[in-house]
């Protein structure tokens, strides 16, 4: 099944790299108008420029009011109201809890959880402003992590942080369910991207790959049929779901 999203906005943060630029581009095929967010700018610059004129960038701290407000303001200006937000921007923190710094800390909890708390209450106020109760067509797709549900070693902060962002989402789908404004939480579960480093490639990482029960790393494609979903018109009675997207890793 395919679903088209022609005729939406959407405002990827993250879109520098990893999930966010890969959805870019899936979205940019299934006919959205797309606008990517990042700090590192010249990273989203090329890929719009490889994506053409279907495609934004902007310069997006995702913990900062005033650059997340901005971002939607040259959104709003190129292409008209975000219909589609998707929550993507994160980071890792790796280490013990006994050796995480604050300022490491915070960062992670700022980039992780406040980050995707400001992305998706903006572009609710302003699709609220905009009738998204009367055309229910509002979207936020906010991107968790299995680690959310599972326990480990060297991670717990980050883990804990996608445990708020995933109560974050079914909270915000209620108080948003009669505005029209669905929101969605995936959790991916560990795939070859920036955000893990070389992990993958030591010698714990093998092992880490595996434990796995297919032992196997899963593709970045693997989460295209979800997100393409939860951004289409299809969806429309889907709000507040939590869905791991894992190939079996963490059962």
């Amino acid at each position: 099944m395919s679903f088209t999203l022609s005729g939406r906005v959407a405002l990827i943060t993250g879109a520098s790299s990893g999930f966010g630029a890969h959805f870019a581009r899936l979205y940019a095929a299934a006919g959205a108008k797309v606008v990517l967010g990042a700090r590192r700018v010249d990273r989203v610059e090329a890929l719009a420029a490889e994506l053409g004129a279907a495609a934004l960038a902007v310069p997006l701290d995702v913990a900062d009011e005033a650059s997340t407000i901005a971002a939607y303001d040259a959104a709003e200006a190129r292409f008209g109201t975000v219909d589609t937000i998707v929550a993507n921007a994160g980071m890792s923190h790796a280490g013990r809890a006994t050796d995480v710094s604050v300022e490491g800390l915070r960062q992670l909890v700022d980039a992780n959880f406040l980050g995707a708390y400001l992305t998706v209450r903006e572009g609710a106020k302003r699709l609220i402003a905009a009738g998204a109760r009367e055309t229910g067509r509002g979207r936020a797709i906010i991107i968790g992590s299995i680690t959310a549900h599972l326990t480990g070693q060297g991670d717990s902060a980050y883990a804990a942080s996608k445990a708020g962002v995933a109560h974050l989402g079914r909270n915000l789908a209620r108080e948003w369910v009669r505005q029209g404004i669905n929101v969605n939480v995936i959790q991916p579960g560990y795939v070859q991207t920036e955000i893990a480093g070389d992990w993958f490639q030591t010698e714990g990482g093998a092992a880490h790959i595996a434990s796995f029960h297919r032992k196997r790393m899963m593709d970045i494609t693997a989460l295209d049929p979800l997100m393409l979903y939860f951004a289409s018109d299809a969806s429309a009675a889907v709000t507040g779901a939590v869905v791991d997207v894992d190939d079996g890793q963490s059962l």
